[in-house]
């Protein structure tokens, strides 16, 4: 009969009786050897007690820390007959070499993919079961594999271990400084097969790509819309159902897609992994990334085809398409009103509801919208910002400084008026 057993014998090697007695009081694995049980609860807890006299590096295990110390040595022996690439373990050459061949000899069951090193394969398995074995230890966060964990794990410890070496700036991945290198060589590795255009992220090549795609042979049953994936077009039917399979397990919202549930999470977290390379600020979505990454370059790559006007985003051209069109899509279901813009629809309905949810720290006053609370703190901090280029008066709001300059400085609201006024000669 065999009992697992569950016990905790650090630096031990000892084996009992049965096939995998040694059980993760955390995850389902279960090990021969107490040793293997050790180093592996150092996945969960992030224990890395074998530090390198070299670096600040430090590892779970004495082998990793072993296998480390050669990249200082440049120890590398196992040289690649296709390449100059050397290795300094002879598994790393093997798994290379497949590289060249194209040989992917672990197939997945339950797709049709198939991948070069057997550890790929494991990662790849589950994103179809689910299953994260590596949880956080401090919030309630649980990854696929380790790297994700210790690459989480930095934004609790605020760690950044990888320094550019041009700039000031450091990491807490290596991949995110090879992309921030990247502003300072200016390379853009990633090249489109059909047109010249090339990139530095391979996911702005993914999405430029779809713009060279004419067929769509994945058609939607209930509108006009055709698509290039089936995964596409399950995503988009759930437009139609309203079906939202992702329920966020902090709150009661649920999703339509994975990846806005990911998105959503860190207003939970507070996960802001998407840096930027220019300035110290950070984002939850890549989009925002892209979208903040213009106000340094100043592009503008949304033009306007009536006028001469460029916007920075497709959402700002969006909105401003409808000052030429007059459209107004967003109606209120109270009254008979309508607004081109969602917010200014909001914003209404609380004339409403009698919401206020703009509240004062200062005093007991509540407000419909945000620009009403900004209007009035200043009557507890005293700030004009609005400056009168008439006179040397300055003002809370812009409406009382435009009532000002209409008394005050007719001249500047109607310039050289009184000069163009003609007198006509008696008949």
């Amino acid at each position: 009969m065999n009992d697992t057993k569950t016990i905790d014998l650090p630096g031990s090697s000892e084996t009992l009786d049965g096939d995998e007695p040694f059980a993760c009081n955390i995850c389902n694995m279960s090990f021969t050897q107490s040793g293997h049980l050790t180093k592996h609860r150092r996945t969960h807890t992030v224990v890395e007690p074998y530090p390198c006299d070299i670096c600040d590096k430090s590892f779970a295990d004495n082998s990793q820390l072993m296998k480390h110390r050669r990249n200082h040595l440049v120890e590398k022996p196992h040289t690649c007959e296709f390449c100059d690439m050397s290795f300094a373990q002879i598994s790393h050459l093997n798994k290379h070499r497949r590289s060249h061949m194209g040989d992917k000899p672990f197939p997945c069951d339950m797709c049709d993919k198939a991948f070069a090193d057997n550890s790929h394969l494991t990662r790849h398995r589950r994103t179809h079961t689910g299953e994260k074995p590596y949880p956080c230890g401090v919030c309630d966060k649980s990854f696929a594999d380790s790297d994700g964990l210790t690459k989480h794990w930095r934004w609790h410890t605020g760690e950044r271990p990888y320094p550019c070496n041009m700039c000031e700036k450091s990491y807490a991945d290596s991949s995110s400084l090879t992309k921030h290198r990247r502003s300072h060589t200016g390379e853009k590795p990633y090249s489109c097969d059909v047109c010249d255009k090339s990139y530095s992220q391979s996911s702005h090549l993914t999405k430029h790509r779809r713009t060279h795609i004419t067929d769509k042979p994945f058609p939607c049953d209930v509108c006009f819309k055709s698509f290039t994936d089936n995964d596409f077009l399950t995503k988009h039917r759930r437009t139609h159902t309203g079906e939202k399979p992702y329920p966020c397990d902090e709150c009661e919202m649920s999703f339509a897609q994975s990846s806005n549930l990911t998105k959503h999470r860190r207003t939970h977290t507070g996960e802001r992994p998407y840096p930027c390379d220019i300035c110290d600020q950070s984002f939850a979505v890549s989009a925002s990334l892209t979208k903040h990454r213009r106000t340094h370059t100043g592009e503008k790559p949304y033009p306007c085809e009536v006028c001469d006007k460029s916007f920075a985003d497709s959402g700002s051209l969006t909105k401003h398409r409808r000052t030429h069109t007059g459209e107004k899509p967003y109606l209120c279901d109270v009254c008979d009103k309508s607004f081109a813009i969602n917010g200014n629809l909001t914003k209404h309905r609380r004339i409403h509801t009698g919401e206020k949810p703009y509240l004062c720290d200062v005093c007991d006053k509540s407000f419909a919208d945000s620009s009403g609370l900004t209007k009035h703190k200043r009557t507890h901090t005293g700030e004009k910002p609005y400056l009168c280029d008439g006179c040397e008066k300055s003002f809370s709001d812009s409406g009382t400084l435009k009532k000002h300059r209409r008394i005050k400085h007719t001249q500047l609201e109607q310039p050289n008026m009184s000069k163009d006024v003609t007198t006509l000669p008696d008949a």
